[in-house]
């Protein structure tokens, strides 16, 4: 089923409007990712619950919404996306201040697992509007920069608003200001999305359901718990390894199933395949570079969190100008490949010059550049991969291909947290321990480990990154996407109209 036609859309004169509401309502929910970090001691204070528990304010939503993603793709595909999109909303929007007036710990939890829940809905049918109103070259490039630079910016401006909000108003406005982005989204999409019924009786693969669900849970939770309590404890890898096999299971039962809940077809495809592996690479290095960058921002250059949200700023440009310029003028020319290799690599060679942080480093010195240059790279990563993973599917798969997006980026960012956060902990222990002799005081060898920790945790990063170039580099096809798909489809005997024209040589 589709909720829109593809060659009409493309003239219709309110596409850009509807481009606005989807960019508010995954701005939302990008937000609600970083949003939360730095308001989580002010609610720590306020509802009385321990610093071990504290994780669980952000674990419990990235939970949910890491192991719904397929199922609200799907479900997007089968019941509408104008449907899901706005029951996304008005859910988000309803436990988001059932969250805001929290009284306890575990109503504040309960609520983030339910926005995760939500989220889940509403991500894909807003990634599937998207792909299914702009197919014409040229606008598909200018919605995508549009909606890269905000799904790759918007954790940056969330430390931003977290801070601002935290300390000009409270802790709960963190909660409380999804109501204003929901509403506006919400009000937009009822007026100028338009629903088609099903022409077929929905189906749903309960099995895929429940093993993909299980799968992305088993793998969510045992990262987020190895950041806190290790790798060998068996909480960590007794789920990573449930978490392995159900995805192979899960794998397995997909080329057998009737009705499977993510077509082979849709993974299979070399450069939707190449995609999704660079969207987790990629967001595995840029959430473990949040995560760091706000440690040494806060506690080594003891900045505010207001400040703090400031200094991201450059980040976000960077991300603005790179995503727009790759998707609109060079990605219809050159394609991904290029791009997302140069990206990774731009993004790696950031991450050295973050190695050489130290105690005293000053942040027009030592930090602006790289962080500009990060925006860079993940500008020409990021936005291309959106546009190249959910490129060529067809309509009733657009729902679970853009879901399978965000389940790279949901992964990625628990895999990137959880193994840089061990190694950069390690670190400190280690330099603590060989130092403890030198006669240094206690704050001096606390600041030059940390400053050891972020160093390490940086290096690696950057190894990640370089591998993102390696595998992107030779899992996408070279040449445009345009031209590609319209060559297959001829080849095929299939009107090329949904893809738009083929590109000159």
């Amino acid at each position: 089923m589709s909720d829109v036609n593809p060659i009409s859309r493309a003239e219709d004169p309110r596409r850009w409007l509807i481009l606005a509401v989807i960019g508010i309502a995954q701005l939302m929910v990008v937000l609600d990712v970083t949003v939360m970090n730095i308001a989580l001691p002010s609610a720590q204070r306020a509802l009385h619950f321990t610093t071990v528990d504290r994780q669980w304010v952000v674990t419990a939503y990235t939970l949910a919404f890491g192991s719904l993603l397929l199922l609200g793709g799907r479900l997007a595909d089968l019941l509408g996306r104008k449907v899901t999109f706005l029951t996304g909303l008005l859910g988000f929007a309803g436990v988001s201040a059932i969250g805001g007036a929290s009284v306890n710990f575990a109503m504040l939890v309960t609520a983030r697992a339910c926005q995760g829940a939500f989220g889940a809905l509403l991500v894909p049918s807003a990634l599937s509007l998207l792909t299914t109103t702009f197919s014409e070259p040229k606008e598909r490039g200018k919605a995508f920069g549009v909606y890269g630079a905000i799904a790759a910016a918007g954790g940056a401006v969330g430390l931003l608003l977290g801070g601002a909000l935290t300390e000009y108003l409270s802790w709960r406005w963190t909660l409380y200001v999804n109501l204003i982005f929901a509403g506006v989204a919400f009000a937009g999409g009822a007026i100028l999305l338009k629903r088609h019924p099903s022409r077929v009786k929905p189906r749903l693969d309960i099995p895929g359901v429940l093993l993909v669900s299980g799968a992305l849970f088993c793998l969510v939770y045992g990262f987020s718990n190895a950041a806190t309590h290790g790798w060998s404890t068996p909480s960590t890898w007794g789920f990573l390894v449930a978490g392995v096999v159900l995805l192979v299971v899960f794998a397995l039962w997909q080329s057998r199933a009737a009705n499977p809940l993510l077509p082979p077809r849709v993974v299979l495809d070399r450069n939707r395949g190449g995609a999704y592996a660079s969207m987790l690479i990629a967001s595995a290095g840029m959430f473990g570079t949040f995560l760091f960058l706000t440690y040494y921002l806060q506690q080594t250059l003891a900045y505010s969190p207001v400040v703090t949200g400031f200094a991201f700023l450059p980040i976000a440009g960077g991300i603005a100008v790179a995503a727009n310029l790759s998707t609109i003028v060079l990605m219809p020319r050159i394609g991904p490949k290029p791009l997302v290799a140069t990206g990774m690599v731009v993004a790696a060679g950031a991450m050295t010059w973050f190695a050489h942080l130290g105690v005293h480093t000053a942040y027009v010195d030592g930090v602006l550049g790289p962080l500009i240059l990060t925006g860079i790279g993940l500008g020409m990563v990021i936005a291309p991969s959106i546009n190249t993973g959910t490129f060529g599917v067809a309509p009733q798969d657009a729902g679970v291909a853009s879901a399978t997006v965000t389940v790279g980026q949901q992964l990625g960012a628990s895999i990137g947290t959880s193994l840089l956060n061990t190694i950069f902990a390690s670190a400190v222990t280690s330099y603590i321990t060989l130092h403890i002799a030198s006669g240094l005081g206690r704050a001096a060898l606390t600041g030059l480990a940390l400053a050891h920790g972020y160093d390490t945790a940086f290096w690696w990063t950057a190894g990640i990154f370089a591998s993102g170039a390696v595998i992107g580099g030779a899992l996408l096809r070279s040449g445009p996407l345009y031209r590609k798909d319209s060559q297959d489809r001829q080849d095929a005997g299939v009107v090329t109209a949904e893809a738009g024209p083929a590109l000159p040589g």
